[in-house]
């Protein structure tokens, strides 16, 4: 590994491993106690602490920027810290690859326009899939999870083998195609980018990047090339990842550099240097800038690859049906999910128009979920945010972790006791999918697992005149929590669901 020269970026390096493998870590759902303890990784985000009207946090983050420039590209935001990973790789295969680019302002803020409005009015597909710390989140859900849940599985056997059990299985299973196509893509997509021209997304299509570079243009330390020193020896251009060093001009664009440090290592005359930059020098500063930007030829070739890609969204694939067998002898159909007219939102998300404003989709919630409730919709208007299903477990009363880790509030922090009078949705009864209506035999699952006796047994008369017993719903006492349609036996279509309440209320 080569040496690295400048203690900064050192610095810079031992930071940014930090808070990205803090985030990774709680987005792959690794512990409850992590949760705790990692909480402040996502909190710090720039977008959920926005969403959330954490003005502590946002202040920090900009007085951060004015210092030391878009610092929070190369350390918090976990998405930079993973393009930064695909160019370490790049730079193995080939060395020297960068070169300068004009800033095209115009699609910046073009971008950040069509963000902006979209975050206003709450129209979640635009929002969710430029947001960075959204788009991690998805990538890490989708496409790694499972990968930490094999291999969690894999130490549960090993430790089981020697009664040892500090391991427990995880159940694989696909939470959303859609979800998985776009992570997928979007991976691929910066991966790319990333390998062959470093930040591109960062400094192009990025709203938060967008955001930041207005506040880095006057930024008080940064990277200063002394042309009397310069031996033109293109080092410092070629090895910038953000674009934004023209040597022959002798500038560097404050926008676009991340303070990653990594021209003052190539430097071996010791032309660049990271210190403040005087008053007097800062208007001829920005003029120098300008004006080789408007010298510098257009290069829309990189940038019309990436806008078109950016904003591509993969179509549903179809999903693996996972087989299992009762007892070796007959096949045990998987249940299907029904056809809810209102989704089904986590206690503590008030309503289904506050999800849908306040969520970025970044999925730590469904990471979160040990019941697997919790999966990314596939509805254009909510595309990726949370709701709840039932088909492979049911929320329990006890557990309260999605609103523990919501870095945004779409889902506010509630206690045990808060969330056993919380009313997301009440059960609707199915009569044509009910056993004793379909073939006689008594059945009452729903009633005796109810927790809070919404269901009671009462008579009923089939169409072929037969007496049996149906359950019959308190819509009043139901909260939603969506036992009685996890534990009905019937298949593939539970006889009793739960449907959505657009607002929720307390009992």
């Amino acid at each position: 590994m080569k040496k690295i020269n400048n203690p900064l970026r050192l610095v810079r390096i031992v930071l940014a491993t930090v808070c990205f493998m803090a985030v990774t870590l709680l987005l792959l759902g690794a512990g409850w106690r992590l949760n705790i303890w990692l909480s402040w990784a996502a909190q710090i985000q720039f977008l959920p602490a926005l969403m959330a009207l954490d003005f502590a946090i946002l202040a920090v983050l900009i007085v951060l920027t004015l210092l030391f420039g878009r610092l929070y590209c190369s350390v918090v935001c976990p998405l930079g810290v993973m393009q930064d990973i695909f160019g370490w790789l790049g730079r193995k295969q080939q060395k020297n690859r960068y070169t300068h680019s004009p800033e095209r302002r115009w699609l910046r803020y073009s971008v950040l326009a069509v963000f902006v409005l979209c975050l206003i009015i709450g129209f979640a597909p635009v929002t969710t899939l430029l947001a960075p710390y959204s788009a991690y989140g998805r990538i890490v859900n989708a496409l790694f999870r499972p990968l930490y849940d094999l291999l969690g599985n894999g130490m549960a056997q090993l430790d089981a083998r020697y009664e040892w059990y500090l391991f427990s299985d995880a159940e694989l299973w696909m939470r959303s195609v859609t979800t998985f196509v776009v992570a997928l893509l979007t991976l691929g997509v910066l991966g790319v980018l990333a390998w062959r021209n470093g930040r591109t997304y960062c400094n192009t299509v990025c709203p938060v990047g967008t955001i930041l570079s207005f506040f880095a243009r006057f930024s008080l330390l940064r990277v200063q090339l002394d042309k009397s020193k310069c031996r033109n020896c293109s080092l410092c251009e070629r090895n910038c990842k953000a674009s934004a060093i023209d040597y022959k001009a002798g500038t560097v664009d404050y926008s676009r550099c991340v303070a990653c440090g990594d021209c003052l290592d190539q430097c071996r005359h010791g032309a660049l240097a990271y210190r403040p930059l005087a008053l007097k020098d800062r208007c001829a500063d920005r003029q120098k800038t300008a004006d080789a930007q408007r010298s510098d030829s257009v290069d829309t070739g990189r940038r019309a690859m990436l806008t078109g890609a950016a904003l591509a969204v993969g179509t549903a694939a179809m999903a693996q049906t996972k087989i299992k067998v009762d007892g070796g002898l007959a096949v045990i159909e998987d249940k299907q999910p029904p056809r809810r007219h209102t989704p089904i939102v986590p206690p503590g998300a008030l309503s289904a128009r506050h999800m849908q404003k306040h969520c970025t989709a970044c999925q730590l919630c469904v990471s979160a979920c040990r019941n697997n409730v919790l999966r990314p919709s596939a509805d254009l208007l909510r595309l990726m945010q949370p709701e709840m299903s039932f088909e492979r477990g049911y929320c329990r009363s006890e557990c309260t972790d999605c609103s523990q880790v919501c870095p945004t509030d779409a889902i506010r922090p509630i206690t045990r006791e808060q969330k056993t009078a919380i009313h997301v949705g009440h059960a609707v009864w199915i009569a044509d999918n009910c056993i004793p209506v379909n073939n006689g035999d008594s059945c009452g699952a729903c009633a005796r697992h109810c927790p809070t006796w919404a269901i009671q047994m009462v008579n009923y008369t089939t169409a072929d005149g037969r007496e049996v017993e149906v359950p019959a719903v308190d819509s009043e006492r139901c909260i939603g929590c969506g036992k009685c349609e996890n534990l009905c036996p019937a298949r593939p279509f539970s006889a009793i669901y739960v449907e959505g309440n657009e607002v929720h209320h307390v009992s």
